[in-house]
């Protein structure tokens, strides 16, 4: 079984491009604070306008979805699930809750990540929750004839505990020692652990879910207002090429982690400036329509109402309607379609 020590990170170079990415990030993490301090009312919308399509999103990839009305009551806790992909979209919800609420009490062990993983499944009757894999399973693709192909090979169940505790243990090192930046070492340990793929089912999501944990505690906190999931739904296969090519010669140690980093990296700066784009919409210093004004001159082709809704957190969905009306009357906007399927255009 391959080694995982994390300090050792501390000896390579990184090219321009992702030194960049970093030293923006960082930058963005600065200007986050300012935002926090405030404008709090805004943020609490994008608080739960992002679980909302982290839960959807994270779940949407692996294939397990729902209706949107269904989706939104789940998270609101109003009803129970009622078939196997509401059950885990609520696992799912109860996971990134506890995310969260909990964070900076959540170490970065073995046990904690079968607790997570059980959350996962506990509206579920299968009996995998929590528990590490105990057959060996194989990550596949299927090409465009049909035929599947096996593309990687994990580490066989009985390795799995040990090199699950490695990871944690090193990680947590790295951390507190402060010799590998966080942005970089937190790619290297999902690659890691989606290498090492350590139970029977939910390996996605819970690569996901610890993504958001080790950024939180690193400071990183822009995932609990844009969500990161929705936008690597967005670019999976994007996203399924990157893990692919960063799992080439991993048991040999030879694989090179570094479009993850790059790819996660830029996720989280697009997020970054999602999150700064909403909160400056959110000024009270601008009336509703001023507001919606500000948010359509941002899209570019056609736009619905939901999505100028996520832009201006701030005000509710009669005020959103009652602007985007006054914008067609003045003919800034022109409607298409009726009902739920309108969405409308910017006039020149």
């Amino acid at each position: 079984m391959r080694a995982f020590q994390y300090e050792n990170i501390a000896k390579k170079t990184w090219d321009s491009e992702t030194l960049q990415l970093v030293a923006r990030i960082r930058e963005c993490k600065g200007r986050q604070e300012m935002f926090l301090a405030q404008k709090p009312a805004a943020l609490k919308k994008l608080v739960e306008i992002a679980r909302v399509q982290s839960t959807e999103a994270s779940n949407k990839i692996e294939g397990i979805v729902t209706t949107s009305t269904r989706l939104k009551q789940l998270c609101e806790e109003k009803v129970l699930p009622r078939n196997r992909d509401e059950e885990e979209i609520s696992g799912y919800r109860d996971a990134l809750n506890t995310i969260h609420e909990n964070y900076e009490y959540i170490p970065i062990t073995p046990n904690y990540i079968l607790q997570l993983h059980g959350m996962l499944y506990r509206y579920s009757g299968r009996e995998i929750g929590g528990r590490f894999k105990n057959v060996q399973n194989y990550i596949t693709e299927t090409r465009a004839d049909g035929n599947a192909w096996t593309r990687f090979t994990p580490l066989a169940p009985y390795e799995t505990p040990e090199a699950v505790a490695e990871i944690c243990a090193s990680f947590s090192k790295a951390i507190d020692d402060g010799v590998v930046d966080p942005l970089i070492l937190i790619p290297i340990f999902v690659d890691d652990f989606l290498c090492i793929h350590p139970f029977n089912d939910g390996n996605g999501r819970m690569s996901r879910l610890l993504t958001t944990l080790l950024l939180y505690q690193s400071g990183f906190v822009v995932g609990r207002y844009i969500s990161l999931e929705a936008k690597i739904e967005k670019t999976k296969d994007v996203y399924y090429d990157v893990l692919q090519s960063t799992s080439v010669g991993w048991h040999e140690e030879m694989n090179d982690p570094t479009p993850l980093i790059k790819y996660l990296l830029s996720t989280i700066l697009s997020a970054y400036r999602d999150f700064e784009d909403r909160v400056n919409l959110g000024d009270e210093k601008l009336s509703a329509v001023e507001q919606v004004r500000q948010a359509v001159k941002m899209k570019i082709g056609k736009f619905t109402k939901s999505e100028i809704m996520e832009l201006c957190p701030g005000i509710g969905k009669t005020s959103v309607e009652n602007s985007l009306k006054a914008l067609v009357e003045d003919s800034s906007i022109t409607p298409h379609g009726q009902g739920k399927a309108t969405y409308y255009t910017r006039n020149k």
